[in-house]
């Protein structure tokens, strides 16, 4: 197949051969960018939090009559009495926050007081003895918190206490050669030493300002007193999530009914915790497919129109060409040929472009840089494309007969 022939017709069919091929370009750029997003949405939303999600759910119940600080934790301490106590619980403990929650404390870790710069940033859970093993957190060093360790802590209170359990993320990077245990660390100022590490604990935030740190957690044994009230978190025994869920609030309501428990969101198992808190990832993943496939359908019947056209156009000249010998394959050939030149000129405008949006992103929305392998997979897509959606028309103009060269109109 000689291409110079090819060449000299795109010349003159300027106009239709720029528009298919900043088609193609502009599909090309999305397309890629877009593969690039929904596989960073994918891989967010199956992030690991380190509990046992199965069997776990999340119980926030707010006080009425707003109780001292030293009442709230009488009310929280008879709470996990009770709850402790129901045959499809295994265990219960208090927490300011869990994973995915999207709200609870942050702070950063210095390994010296005079230290001007954090060494890392952290997320903080409000723990008891049993916050370990109702979320099925693996002790990796050292050794869990003594009941004794545990103490009040009200919202006005400093963050301070002799003992933390830190999480194998942020241990690494405070003490890279794995010594943590046992050393001294800066916790809100105040010094505390590292008692054990836990091998995996997700911050309770997914948002972009988190990710340095996204498992970098610390677990201070201090239980949250807080007059508005708080979260439970109970692991139900296997298998009797759903008995669980309906016997802890009333068992709760029974034992004080001086509490609100919201009906919509007040009892969440992890999966709706989970759900709701990638909400977003998945709505954004959803509809960049969605772009993908109207964008790719859009610039395939664009392809199918145009190679229509032509072949209207040059019905006589094909048959002319076949009454001179070209064959069928020939025919389709060219038509395959002179697409596949169009869509290599618009992919590789495409790429250029596709770099090009992506680097504003990256400056504009703090996006990450777009890996190579998409460019080349979303090349790939477009060409195949092409030559999918260009089929249709070449095969018909292949059966153009050689009496049409005869024809006068």
């Amino acid at each position: 197949m000689q291409i110079k022939p090819i060449l000299s017709a795109l010349r003159r069919h300027k106009a239709g051969t720029f528009l298919i091929a900043m088609q193609i370009a502009l599909t090309l750029a999305i397309v890629c960018n877009a593969l690039f997003i929904i596989q960073q949405r994918i891989a967010h939303l199956s992030e690991r939090t380190g509990i046992d999600e199965p069997d776990i759910f999340v119980i926030e119940c707010e006080w009425v009559g707003s109780p001292t600080s030293q009442q709230a934790d009488a009310r929280m301490l008879e709470d996990l009495r009770v709850l402790r106590q129901l045959s499809s619980v295994q265990d219960a403990t208090p927490s300011n926050s869990y994973p995915l929650n999207g709200g609870g404390w942050d702070d950063g870790i210095k390994l010296k007081p005079d230290q001007l710069q954090d060494s890392s940033g952290t997320t903080v859970y409000l723990a008891d003895d049993h916050f370990i093993d109702t979320l099925g957190l693996k002790l990796i060093a050292g050794r869990n918190f003594r009941p004794e360790e545990v103490a009040r802590i009200d919202m006005r209170d400093r963050l301070a206490a002799p003992q933390v359990i830190v999480t194998k993320a942020l241990a690494d990077k405070l003490f890279p050669n794995g010594d943590a245990v046992g050393k001294t660390i800066y916790l809100a100022g105040n010094p505390t030493t590292i008692l054990g590490e836990v091998e995996l604990l997700q911050a309770q935030s997914i948002d972009r300002w988190a990710a340095d740190f996204a498992y970098r957690s610390v677990i201070v044994p201090r239980r949250l007193a807080a007059s508005l009230g708080g979260f439970y978190i109970v692991r139900a025994r296997p298998g009797q999530l759903d008995a669980a869920m309906r016997a802890a609030p009333a068992a709760l309501f029974e034992h004080n009914p001086r509490r609100v428990i919201n009906e919509q969101d007040g009892v969440l198992s992890f999966a709706q915790v989970r759900a709701r808190a990638y909400e977003r990832d998945r709505g954004m993943a959803i509809l960049m497919g969605v772009i993908c496939v109207a964008l790719l359908a859009i610039t395939a019947a664009g392809i199918v129109g145009l190679t229509s056209f032509w072949v209207g156009q040059r019905r006589k000249q094909i048959g002319v060409r076949r009454a001179l010998g070209a064959t069928q394959r020939d025919i389709l050939g060219y038509f395959m040929t002179e697409n596949l030149l169009i869509s290599l000129g618009g992919v590789l405008v495409g790429v250029l472009l596709a770099i090009a949006i992506n680097l504003w992103l990256v400056t504009r929305f703090e996006m990450s840089r777009l890996s190579m392998a998409y460019v080349l997979v979303g090349v790939a897509i477009l060409l195949l494309l092409g030559q999918g959606a260009v089929l249709a028309p070449a095969l018909r103009a292949s059966r153009v007969p050689p009496v049409e060269a005869t024809r006068s109109v």
